[in-house]
């Protein structure tokens, strides 16, 4: 069954690697930008539409408000990215917002953080599988008639590439995420040279329709409102920056030098991309509105209920190169696929931070341990089951999800840059070299401008997005809070009861006898087995013990065991219901209630077999004894194996799995002598 199982398994995830091979999946800077930053640079596809979306209630003369919406965006950006810069050289753990928050605010600021950057990462994959879902489904119909189906497909296939490492991943990854952000450049490059240079007229297949304002002429309050609900929705672009400075540990060495240069590097792709696009949208009469069906109309008439609404880098795209270019299917094709793989970053970022978590004892301690490929593959499942619950619930609606989106990210943005203040405050105290507090000062107004502007972003989003679902996400994070605070308090409720005292105590006093009592059911060797082992332990007390269920069985155990002279004294439990568990921990409590300084050790004789199916058969009354007896003070469960033919040839199978040879390892070679390991380079 290990061997069945085995195989697909190599097949699907590749061979394990060893533990000391970890250094070769650590990642250049050319693979970690499509790694963590494939969710920043992929929003590009929809945030601009978010903006032209939510000033579409006003009518179309509220869209020139989008460039300045877009300056905002910009601002914002690049104070997020600055501000993490000096993150990730403080702190090149790879702890991140949560290890920021942790060690300057406290321990309840640091898990609101791990609660809101849990709840973000879930997010992540739930709104970039939903979104991209939709947008192949433009094009293709069976997979808008089964999106839940086929976005929980893409989070399974996801899943399985990153189980199989984060280097792997990557260089997967990479190709489409490049083609995209060169097929962005292209298209603004190219929209200005037409414009700028050619004096061409460019027009969006969406240009010449009117939008139906939901309310006219919005001014004061209202207007105000508008526009910063607008601007809230534009900074969907930054969600993702986050997952650079928790994934540190991931980059090549100087690890934080190359997180900080790949953090610019996003910040300005991403920028660039952002602004270039709404710039277009203006230029080529792009319109967008919530409900096109009646918001939209051409030569007076609504669109209707079968109208599909494009997204706005497709109208752009259409507009600069033409709807049957080459070009354009690029990057049509290029947009849908990154939009997949922008779930990437949380694929990287949420085990990690689950990892730390874990360690810290606030999570499952199997979440700190790397999997077959080096990868963190409890915290890649977890990620997939909580992202595929979301895309069930909400079936696969990005509109839906995305109104829950970025609450987290800047609820953790704003407490990791206050963190980052305070952090500079306590160095800055104990520090007297002037030109490294020089340095300080600067990084602190740095991080304290981002504080306040992450701040106040944050108090616009939960005000704008409050009542459009943003309450679901803070639920989330509430909850994630309130968990990972009852686990702590589980692991550090048991590690003060098993901690070995300094003085004597009662777990150091030896038991006064040793009771010993070997289960009987009939005689047979594993019985016989049981008795001469317990005949070794050499106690205080030995006897063999019998439940009576059926009484022909049992007077004929009596009559086999007076045959045999078995110099062991046979007790019989009664059992008018015919029962076995009762009766043997009734017994076994009364043993340590007459005598409770004594040890009473219940020996339990069993079969081993070689097939699953066999365990249905066999051992479910010694599985159940032994669960029940664990709970039982002072008593000390013993199992007697008695090994089957079946269990044999399962042992041969096992010795001939170890000298098979997983698929493509011939041609490498085994692991053990590889000339790779062999000569293993120096840190």
């Amino acid at each position: 069954m290990s061997k069945l199982t085995d195989v697909p398994k190599r097949i699907l995830i590749g061979r394990a690697l060893r533990s000391d091979r970890l250094g070769e999946t650590l990642l250049p800077k050319r693979i970690a930008l499509p790694v963590f930053a494939s969710d920043p640079l992929s929003s590009v596809a929809y945030a601009p539409g978010e903006v032209l979306l939510v000033l579409s209630i006003a009518g179309v003369t509220a869209y020139h408000f989008s460039p300045w919406i877009a300056v905002a965006v910009v601002v914002l950006m690049f104070t997020v990215v600055a501000s993490y810069r000096q993150n990730v050289h403080a702190y090149p753990s790879g702890g991140g917002d949560y290890e920021v928050a942790n060690t300057n605010l406290g321990p309840k600021a640091g898990l609101t953080v791990a609660s809101a950057l849990l709840v973000d990462y879930v997010l992540t994959v739930a709104v970039s599988i939903s979104s991209g879902i939709e947008n192949l489904g433009s094009a293709i119909p069976f997979v808008v008639e089964h999106k839940v189906l086929c976005a929980i497909g893409v989070i399974v296939l996801l899943t399985l590439m990153n189980l199989r490492g984060v280097k792997e991943s990557g260089s997967l990854f990479a190709i489409p995420t490049y083609v995209f952000v060169a097929g962005v450049f292209t298209m603004i490059a190219w929209g200005a040279f037409r414009g700028l240079v050619l004096d061409d007229t460019m027009r969006a297949p969406t240009a010449d329709y009117v939008i139906k304002p939901e309310h006219q002429g919005l001014a004061g309050f209202a207007l105000v409102f508008l526009l910063l609900r607008a601007f809230s929705s534009g900074c969907a672009a930054l969600t993702g920056v986050e997952a650079i400075s928790n994934g540190v540990p991931a980059f090549r060495k100087p690890k934080s030098r190359n997180a900080a240069t790949t953090l610019a590097l996003m910040g300005l792709l991403a920028v660039t991309m952002f602004c270039g696009i709404i710039a277009l949208a203006a230029a080529t009469g792009v319109r967008m509105a919530e409900n096109p069906a009646k918001d939209l109309v051409h030569n007076g008439v609504p669109l209707g209920p079968d109208y599909v609404q494009h997204p706005v880098i497709a109208q752009v795209a259409e507009a600069v190169f033409g709807a049957d270019s080459i070009l354009f299917i690029i990057l049509a094709a290029a947009t849908a696929l990154v939009l997949f793989l922008a779930a990437n970053t949380a694929y990287n970022g949420f085990p990690l931070l689950g990892s730390i978590l874990a360690q810290d004892r606030y999570l499952p301690r199997q979440l700190h341990t790397r999997g077959d490929r080096l990868a963190f593959s409890n915290g890649i499942v977890l990620l997939a089951g909580a992202a595929g619950l979301l895309v069930w619930i909400y079936g696969a609606d990005s509109t839906r999800l995305i109104q829950l989106y970025i609450v987290g990210v800047f609820v953790s943005f704003t407490l990791s840059q206050t963190g980052m203040v305070r952090h500079w405050n306590r160095h800055l105290a104990i520090e007297k070299d002037q030109a490294k507090r020089r340095h300080m000062i600067r990084s602190r107004a740095i991080n304290a401008f981002g504080a306040f502007f992450t701040g106040l972003v944050l108090v616009v989003v939960l005000v704008t997005k409050f009542t459009h679902g943003a309450w679901v996400a803070l639920l989330g994070m509430v909850i994630f809070y309130a968990t990972m605070t009852a686990i702590r308090k589980h692991y550090d409720r048991v590690a003060e009861e098993i901690a070995a005292p300094e003085g004597p105590t009662d777990d150091l006093v030896r038991p006064s006898r040793v009771h010993s009592v070997v289960l009987i059911s009939k005689i047979h060797r594993p019985a016989l087995r049981a008795l001469a082992y317990a005949k070794l332990m050499r106690s205080d007390t030995l006897e063999a013990v019998s439940v009576n269920v059926d009484p022909e069985e049992t007077k004929a155990l009596r009559e086999e065991w007076e045959r045999r002279g078995i110099d062991v004294p046979l007790k019989v439990l009664d059992s008018p219901y015919r029962e076995i568990t009762r009766p043997v921990i009734e017994y076994v409590k009364s043993l340590r209630k007459e005598s409770p300084r004594d040890a009473v050790s219940v020996i339990i004789p069993e079969y081993v077999v070689g097939h699953w199916y066999e365990h249905l058969l066999h051992n479910q009354s010694a599985l159940r004894l032994k669960g029940r007896l664990l709970f039982t003070p002072g008593i000390m469960v013993t199992s007697v194996p008695y090994q089957l033919q079946s269990s044999e040839a399962a042992k041969r199978r096992a010795r001939r799995q170890q000298e098979w040879s997983a698929p493509g390892s011939v041609r490498r070679g085994p692991a053990q002598v590889r000339p790779k390991e062999a000569s293993e380079p120096k840190a």
